[in-house]
């Protein structure tokens, strides 16, 4: 099979630039073609997001870095900082450097990376270790990030945040401020067609209700609060 269009679905997920309006655009006509059913979800996106570049790249870091709502580092998102993490990290790196991988300045499981990182594995690593990059890596943690935009966990979040640094950054700009679950949701879509995935994600249906991106970052706060109390921005 050919895997080519998974550079243009990781341009989707890079700090937004300059150039976003023709290459989304140009990914969508792909997907209404191939996956019409992404389709609809890109769409979805591309209707939602702000139109001024300052706006969608301030979307961009409230939705992914900055008192986040998930993260796009796969690693983190199913191992926490566990060592199970430094592992893929590894193994993802050697590759990535094999594969000539221009990483934009971060870690290898960071999404757009693995993305770019799909047509090129087989030839380096073969179909089977791709087959399982995506079914026991990629698609368990997309389901997880796509979770963490529910509204009630967004609320927990917020809370935590709030206790954390004493304030809540304001919602960030555009009709719908989750709208890149939209993208998160499309990704899945197609990964699901492209490898036929449909069964395990049933079937771990039920482990991802268990993992929690929100433990993991509350985790880093009371590590971060024990560690230098003075400068953590929480009461002692």
């Amino acid at each position: 099979m050919e895997y080519s269009h998974y550079f243009d679905l990781a341009d989707f997920f890079d700090f937004p630039d300059s150039k976003y309006e023709i290459r989304d655009q140009r990914a969508l006509e792909f997907m209404r073609k191939r996956y019409p059913e992404a389709a609809l979800e890109a769409a979805d996106y591309l209707a939602g997001i702000p139109e001024r570049l300052l706006d969608r790249q301030e979307l961009y870091t409230r939705t992914f870095d900055v008192q986040a709502i998930t993260t796009l580092d796969v690693g983190y998102v199913m191992f926490g900082d566990d060592y199970k993490r430094a592992e893929l990290l590894s193994n993802l790196t050697r590759i990535h450097l094999r594969a000539g991988t221009d990483q934009k300045g971060e870690l290898g499981d960071h999404l757009p990376n693995i993305l770019r990182l799909i047509p090129k594995l087989p030839e380096l690593e073969g179909e089977e270790l791709l087959s399982e990059l995506v079914r026991e890596i990629l698609v368990p943690a997309l389901m997880l990030m796509i979770r963490e935009f529910d509204r009630e966990r967004m609320k927990q979040k917020n809370e935590r945040y709030q206790k954390h640094f004493k304030t809540v950054i304001d919602t960030a700009p555009g009709k719908d401020p989750l709208i890149y679950r939209r993208l998160l949701q499309a990704l899945l879509l197609i990964l699901k067609k492209d490898f036929a995935v449909d069964e395990m994600m049933d079937r771990i249906e039920n482990w991802a209700k268990g993992a929690d991106f929100l433990g993991k970052i509350v985790k880093e706060m009371e590590i971060e609060t024990g560690a230098n109390p003075a400068n953590s921005g929480c009461d002692s």
